[in-house]
């Protein structure tokens, strides 16, 4: 690439180099702390609410990080080349087959405040009180090379995704499942005709997903699964990402989705998640919102669950879109009982579910009476707020301890 500014003198490039090494060593923080206001400042609902594009996007955001920190290493204060391989090419594919049209400047724009903040914070302690000279000649040529990354690596994702735009067969069909989604008015006749599915039937939303795209190849001898266990149902599939696709079921009733689910469990590198079952063309776009919106639950909180169905989370969601505010919530509620035997945690969460019921809450748990009875009392004794007291917050806590086990000691950022 053409250089565009002269190269610092030996000093500043042995600062810049010494700033790089040593914040390469904690890439994920610095990712963490760019990769949420990266994502909001594309201002593009479908890529917000889908959360395989938003861990894609994430770890893209990673990738560029490192190019231009081991850059920098190599070659301090000199223009960074952006670097487009398979994964972004994918990635960007992806976005166009579902006319997902991210502000990509915008989403760079804030990605960069972070950046340079927290680089003007290092280079400051480092340099500011001692070598106030060497600080001036470092900034100068660091925010040079960091801007024009952000230009050229704006530029190089607007180039991809107009090829990528170019060679896009599928295009339209995915774009009416966008509009769908997204409340379009559209009638039933138009949705059935162009998506050859039946609309005035009941419908059940799914997402399956990986979290590798190497083992996207699993993803395929799943859907074959699912489709043989729905025998009797239509299906339709849409390819979200390289790493995850969309599935709807439909019948005359309510669709039983046991044999569907042992199908999934058997595909150990898939994950899935389904929405509550609804009717007609509302009933298809709500039941995969549900579908998006479980997948977004444990993404977001770490979980490692394989199945999780979104009427069974619905409380948790909601309760835990802010990850600090849950952890809070989990441990002011629970106390020690949030670190204690998870048997406890289990018993005392069953018991509530079956209405107080010893008898019942120990034959769903294949446990004696008495086993579950010492249980539930030790984890009431161990709980900060008791169960006689307030048995949706005790309930609700060890929810989210069932679904994220670890919440109360990961890190928040």
């Amino acid at each position: 690439m053409e250089e565009l500014w002269p190269p610092p003198a030996a000093e500043a490039a042995h600062a810049i180099r010494s700033l790089c090494q040593r914040f390469l060593t904690d890439a994920d923080a610095l990712v963490d702390a760019l990769a949420a206001p990266a994502l909001t400042a594309q201002d593009d609902p479908a890529l917000l609410s889908d959360a395989s594009l938003a861990e894609e996007d994430r770890k893209l955001n990673r990738s560029d990080v490192v190019q231009w920190l081991t850059s920098n290493i190599q070659h301090p204060g000199r223009r960074v080349e952006p670097y487009v391989g398979p994964r972004t090419t994918a990635y960007i594919g992806d976005l166009v087959s579902r006319g997902i049209t991210p502000d990509f400047a915008e989403g760079w724009r804030a990605a960069l405040a972070v950046c340079w903040r927290q680089w003007l914070e290092a280079c400051a302690t480092e340099y500011g009180r001692t070598e106030p000279e060497l600080l001036v000649d470092v900034l100068d040529v660091s925010a040079k090379s960091m801007v024009q990354y952000a230009l050229d690596s704006v530029s190089a994702l607007r180039e991809a995704a107009r090829v990528a735009a170019m060679g896009n067969a599928d295009a339209d069909a995915v774009a009416l499942i966008q509009l769908i989604v997204s409340g379009a008015p559209l009638t039933e006749d138009l949705a059935e005709v162009r998506l050859r599915y039946r609309m005035a039937r009941w419908h059940v939303g799914l997402v399956l997903w990986v979290d590798d795209p190497e083992q996207a190849g699993a993803l395929d001898d799943t859907i074959t699964a699912v489709r043989s266990a729905a025998a009797g149902r239509s299906a339709l599939v849409a390819r979200a990402s390289a790493a995850s696709r969309w599935i709807w079921l439909s019948g005359p009733d309510t669709p039983d989705l046991h044999h569907v689910e042992k199908a999934i469990a058997t595909a150990t590198e898939v994950r899935a998640a389904t929405g509550r079952p609804g009717r007609g063309l509302d009933g298809f776009r709500s039941s995969h919102q549900d579908a998006l919106a479980a997948q977004a639950l444990v993404v977001r909180l770490g979980s490692d669950r394989r199945c999780t169905a979104y009427a069974d989370v619905e409380l948790i969601d909601a309760l835990t879109k802010d990850r600090a505010s849950a952890r809070r919530f989990v441990i002011k509620t629970l106390g020690p009982l949030a670190e204690a035997d998870p048997a406890l945690r289990q018993a005392l969460l069953t018991y509530v579910q079956c209405g107080f019921n010893t008898t019942r809450a120990a034959a769903s748990l294949y446990a004696h009476r008495n086993t579950v009875e010492r249980r539930v009392s030790r984890a009431n004794e161990l709980s900060i707020v008791k169960v006689e007291d307030n048995p949706t917050h005790v309930a609700a806590a060890l929810m989210v301890l069932d679904v994220a086990p670890d919440i109360t000691t990961a890190s928040t950022g």
